[in-house]
């Protein structure tokens, strides 16, 4: 599989906003009623979000590298490249997840020059768990958000 990446326009971001996904991976949907915040913030180079294009340039997915894969009450102070992804809501669960995490850790290392990757996910999610552990990551700790009883694992990969 061959992945191209583009940062996020306003089409795509619009794309993104309007997935769905079915419980309990409901959590990532986003908000309608803060449609046009979210659009500001995806789209805004800062942020540092990428649209994840098949060979025919369509959106499969979406990752970030920054601050925006971070929550709030995790131990961010090991120095690494956070990445953030999500994939289209019809793609998800076929098996492919670990080509898109291979793919995004490829052109984040290489754009970033991380010597390390971080991803942060939810407890719950073991599914997403599994693919970046399939891709080299290791759990390095567990946490729960700052102002919620959600909990959180951070990974980390050595490139």
């Amino acid at each position: 599989m061959r992945f191209f990446f583009r940062r996020l326009g306003k089409e795509h971001a619009l794309s993104i906003l309007r997935w769905r996904y079915l419980p309990p991976y409901d959590f990532y949907n986003f908000d309608i009623n803060t449609i046009q915040e979210d659009l500001c913030y995806l789209t805004d180079p800062k942020n540092a979000f990428y649209a994840i294009l098949n060979v025919y340039e369509e959106l499969e997915g979406y990752c970030s590298f920054g601050a925006d894969g971070q929550v709030p009450g995790g131990d961010y102070s090991t120095e690494a490249l956070d990445i953030g992804m999500g994939i289209r809501p019809d793609l998800v669960g076929q098996g492919h997840g670990k080509h898109y995490a291979q793919a995004v850790v490829k052109y984040g290392a290489n754009i970033y020059r991380a010597q390390k990757c971080r991803v942060t996910i939810a407890e719950f999610n073991k599914r997403a768990q599994r693919v970046w552990a399939q891709v080299g990551f290791e759990q390095i700790g567990k946490f729960v958000k700052t102002g919620t009883e959600e909990e959180f694992v951070i990974m980390i990969y050595e490139v």
